[in-house]
């Protein structure tokens, strides 16, 4: 064998590897898997992970998140959150406007799954735009704009006044260990 071909192998092998994965990573499959459009800016773009700004099946899980313990998501596994300024006898949600699109109120709706919670605990409250907003323990749920993906906390401690909330319906205040930062489990 020449020495021109053992070099042409491994160039081709590579150039073969680099077009499969430009082929697997340029924009999303259309109907009958034929090539569409890139993802919109903003999207996700992790196979399997949620859209964050899709809004998930009404529902509340009660799961272990990062280092800040046990709290609720939604059935897409984003980080649910309480406000304090909001009141829980009667409960009523002080978030609207421009706060509600921040802060975006979780919906109840028919079959709200509950996962993990003292269903009990799970209400509603009429929202003043005539939604149905869910409620734990009394308390107004929402969902940060700016967690991008399941699990993130970015909103915990916002002005003093959000937090994520506990199945129990409690806030979180204090991580309980600071150096772990990737174990999401139930």
């Amino acid at each position: 064998m020449n020495p021109v071909s053992r070099s042409v192998i491994p160039l081709t092998l590579t150039l073969a590897a680099i077009a499969s994965i430009a082929a697997c990573t340029t924009g999303t499959a259309g109907p009958n898997g034929t090539p569409g459009a890139a993802p919109a800016a903003g999207a996700a773009e992790i196979p399997g992970m949620p859209d964050p700004s899709a809004e998930p099946a009404p529902g509340l899980t009660a799961a272990k998140l990062f280092d800040l313990g046990p709290m609720v998501t939604d059935t897409n596994g984003f980080t649910l959150y309480r406000y304090d300024k909001d009141t829980v006898n009667p409960p009523r949600s002080n978030c609207t406007g421009t706060c509600a699109r921040t802060w975006i109120p979780a919906k109840a709706g028919g079959d709200l799954v509950v996962t993990g919670i003292d269903r009990t605990l799970v209400g509603t409250v009429a929202r003043d735009d005539g939604t149905d907003q869910v409620t734990l323990a009394g308390w107004p749920l929402y969902r940060y704009a700016k967690d991008a993906m399941p699990g993130n906390t970015d909103g915990q401690g916002a002005d003093d006044a959000w937090f994520p909330v506990k199945p129990d319906g409690t806030k979180v205040l204090l991580t309980a260990d600071n150096w772990q930062a990737d174990d999401l489990g139930i």
